[in-house]
């Protein structure tokens, strides 16, 4: 009564009184006593508000997305903001005396989306589809220097960007684009399984095939080997054999050699014979026959001595009438025989 009035504020409520044009009194969640005609109260929020966005942008390949999000802020700077903004109450307990409270989320989402917007326009949109966390790290890293910002007095708590979505038709584009893709990629997935088992068969079958090479030549070394020792004994054999053949060479020319050696001894011998026949006939020229034989039976055997008798015998048969040759002269001839 009388232009006095009561009022109590919230603890989350910083209270700047003024008389006069001058702060008297300030603080959060304040209860006092005012005269209406020459007081007015400011009441700023000291908690945190989230803000939530959603807007148009074109890409850089002239592509229109929708960006969905929030930011999250708080006033930081009270007598700041109430510099710039009228946060004055209505005496008559309506609320703000003004629409500068309600215009301050839109004049944040208005910076937010300048600086998507500039962001956006740098991204093609397969970029911009997949950025919603480099975009809101991008902003709220800008926006932390915003002059309009910091002439406000305004912490920002958080950006999220909840989703950047093409349109209609070009998100069934993108589908049909990215369905296109993945049955692509189904088939040379049938493909590669398709080649990956023709090339594990044809290993299996170069295996085999390398395998019966392997065994091929096993044998055709063994049987080169068993060659070569056959070779090798045939040699051997063809070496002894020429060896042998050598030995037999020598040996008959040995012989050879023996023979003609006695050939020549024999014909020497005879030859000494001859010479000596010949000398012993020489002397014996002009000689009687009857002294030849007496000297012939000069140290002839007795037995060859009787048998010359008998065959002077035999030749003088005719003159001899009886001839009479005792029974111990037979047995010594025999016996002599």
């Amino acid at each position: 009564m009388f232009g006095f009035r009561y009022v109590k504020f919230q603890p989350s409520q910083y209270v700047l009184k003024y008389r006069n044009g001058k702060v008297v009194r300030e603080g959060a969640g304040l209860s006092f006593y005012y005269y209406v005609p020459q007081t007015s109260i400011v009441a700023i929020p000291m908690e945190s508000n989230e803000v939530p966005f959603i807007f148009e942008e074109v890409t850089a390949d002239f592509q229109t997305v929708t960006i969905q999000g929030q930011i999250t802020y708080r006033i930081a700077d009270y007598k700041k903001i109430a510099e710039v903004l009228n946060y004055t109450l209505d005496m008559k307990g309506n609320g703000y005396s003004s629409e500068d409270p309600k215009k301050l989320p839109q004049r944040i989402i208005n910076i937010v989306r300048v600086l998507t917007k500039k962001s956006i326009e740098e991204m093609a949109l397969k970029e911009a589809i997949k950025s919603s966390q480099l975009l809101a790290k991008s902003i709220k890293s800008e926006i932390a220097e915003n002059a309009e910002i910091s002439f406000l007095g305004i912490d920002i708590l958080g950006v999220l960007i909840l989703s950047v979505l093409p349109n209609r038709e070009t998100a069934r584009a993108l589908e049909a684009q990215t369905r296109e893709e993945i049955l692509r990629s189904a088939d040379e997935a049938i493909y590669e399984r398709r080649n990956a088992a023709i090339d594990q068969e044809r290993r299996v079958k170069e295996n085999e095939f390398n395998t019966e090479i392997a065994v091929e030549n096993k044998k055709r070394l063994v049987k080169e080997t068993q060659l070569e020792a056959d070779r090798v004994v045939q040699q051997k054999k063809n070496l002894q054999k020429e060896e042998q053949m050598d030995f037999e060479t020598a040996l008959e020319e040995k012989r050879k050699e023996f023979i003609n050696l006695t050939v020549e001894n024999k014909k020497a011998e005879a030859d000494g014979k001859a010479y000596e026949l010949a000398a012993v006939m020489k002397v014996l020229e002009g000689m009687k026959p009857e002294v030849i034989q007496s000297l012939a039976n000069i140290d002839m055997q007795p037995s060859k001595l009787i048998a010359i008798a008998f065959q002077e015998l035999a030749e003088k048969a005719g003159q001899i009438g009886q001839l009479n040759i005792s029974p111990d002269l037979l047995r010594e001839l025999m016996k002599e025989s």
